[in-house]
């Protein structure tokens, strides 16, 4: 959308650098969608009879996962911005990056709700992934453009 009506045009040639540009937008997008989500799961728990320590668990894994998932999705529209259909593109490339942080988020929900296994381990998994999604992400996303939009 921002390739179409011209504002990414205006976005690369401004002072601020791209990478603190991206960052913002993609901080814009998990504030707008994944922050309503993390603040829905309290509500959501208590109608499926979650017990309170599974209802925070669950809530602070969505708050943990969901920017890795933004700032994923970020590099993979970077990437295809550029392109007339690059819709199907774009679910074949993220779709393998964002495998993990979902495995690590459902095994972190689970083990709060079911528990056999301890909830920090694949928590801080979970963590770590989102981690090196915020520092790489804008970073990757930037270089994706330069190179897309030459």
């Amino acid at each position: 959308m921002d390739h179409e009506d011209g504002s990414l045009d205006l976005i690369l040639t401004a002072r601020v650098p791209l990478e603190v540009a991206l960052a913002a937008k993609a901080l814009a997008h998990w504030l707008t969608t994944g922050l309503p989500l993390v603040i829905a799961a309290p509500l959501l728990g208590l109608l499926l009879n979650l017990d309170p320590t599974a209802t925070g668990a669950v809530a602070l894994t969505l708050a943990a996962g969901t920017p890795a998932l933004t700032f994923i999705g970020l590099i993979g529209a970077s990437l295809t911005v550029a392109l007339r259909r690059g819709g199907l593109l774009l679910a074949v490339l993220v779709l393998p990056l964002t495998v993990p942080v979902l495995i690590f988020g459902v095994a972190a929900a689970n083990a709060a709700i079911v528990g056999p296994m301890p909830f920090g381990t694949p928590f801080s998994i979970l963590c770590a992934l989102t981690l090196i999604s915020i520092v790489i992400g804008p970073f990757a996303a930037a270089v994706a453009l330069r190179q897309g939009l030459d």
